[in-house]
């Protein structure tokens, strides 16, 4: 079964309709059908933290989706340890001239661990690292 590992922007933009990446978010998950999708629990922990000052309706809402991904049998979440801490601290330490996110360097060290080409994000710092992004403008 194919795997793509889902990034921040793409749980983000599936939660919020008025994201301007929902519709692609959503287009990106019909057009990917069945697929297995990893994520960390740095991602997670990310969603939540854009979200927190929303309001309760959406911080109800975040809360459900992350609860929906940790039940959903499709989705593996990868969980925080020190080995993910410090494999993305690596990465981090290793781009000094990239503009990388602790989460981003932490994902893309992940991705290489599980060895995932694909990733449901239109972020290009995955793109500079050779990750294929599956949230593309225009996409039908």
């Amino acid at each position: 079964m194919k795997t793509a590992f889902a990034d921040t922007v793409y749980w983000v933009a599936l939660l919020d309709p008025s994201d301007r990446w929902h519709q692609q978010a959503r287009t990106a998950g019909r057009r990917l059908g069945i697929t297995h999708i990893t994520t960390t629990q740095e991602v997670l922990v990310e969603v939540l933290a854009f979200f927190s000052g929303q309001g309760a309706g959406m911080r109800r809402r975040a809360a459900a989706l992350v609860r929906g991904i940790l039940d959903d049998r499709m989705v593996t979440v990868i969980n925080q340890s020190d080995s993910s801490f410090l494999g993305g601290l690596g990465m981090y330490e290793a781009r000094l001239d990239k503009d990388y996110s602790a989460v981003d360097c932490i994902s893309m060290a992940a991705m290489r661990r599980e060895r995932l080409t694909e990733v449901l994000t239109h972020d290009h710092h995955f793109e500079q690292e050779g990750y294929d992004l599956l949230l593309v403008e225009g996409a039908k």
